[in-house]
């Protein structure tokens, strides 16, 4: 099983890339065939909104990482995204990135209606913000990321199968207890 991991935060370090190294080694120690990137290291360029993609089923932009990303996500059987809370959305590098890929993610009918081109795959979100549990919840501040990925991969025939949310990760660092909550999310697929 081919399991790509995707940090949709600029800290390499941080909770966001903990939580998902306890998915990771857990992929790993099942024997599945694991990928990770950091969208940090990516050169991607913003989509201009253009719509040719969605006729030509590729972008008109240079190629940069957004088609390399769009492999990897086509190739795998299992998507773990993680994202901190910015402004109770996911950060703007990982929009970016899934904008630039649209077209490989959803088709569309002739009339308009989206047709997911992923269907069948599994997925697993992680989130973390520094709003204290359980306003982290009820002010759509981690979930408003889960969200957010949700709506997307919904789209593009993913099934999300578990979300992890850690809140309040100023002055509390992601504990063991919801690293093992990341690792079973795992036995989920």
């Amino acid at each position: 099983m081919k399991v790509l991991v995707i940090n949709g935060s600029p800290r390499k370090k941080g909770n966001v890339a903990r939580m998902l190294a306890a998915v990771r080694e857990e992929a790993e120690e099942r024997g599945f065939d694991v990928t990770c990137l950091s969208v940090s290291d990516l050169k991607v360029a913003p989509c201009t909104g253009c719509m040719v993609c969605r006729s030509r089923l590729s972008c008109v932009l240079p190629k940069d990482d957004a088609q390399r990303v769009l492999g990897l996500i086509e190739a795998c059987d299992v998507l773990v995204v993680g994202a901190p809370c910015y402004w109770g959305n996911m950060p703007g590098q990982l929009k970016v990135l899934f904008d630039r890929i649209v077209y490989g993610m959803m088709g569309e009918s002739a009339s308009g209606i989206p047709k997911p081109l992923h269907k069948g795959k599994k997925a697993i979100l992680v989130a973390a913000c520094t709003t204290p549990f359980p306003f982290n919840i009820l002010f759509g501040q981690s979930q408003g990321v889960v969200r957010a990925l949700k709506e997307i991969l919904k789209w593009s025939g993913f099934k999300v199968v578990a979300a992890v949310q850690q809140g309040g990760t100023k002055k509390r660092p992601v504990t063991e207890r919801k690293l093992r909550s990341c690792r079973r999310a795992l036995r989920k697929i």
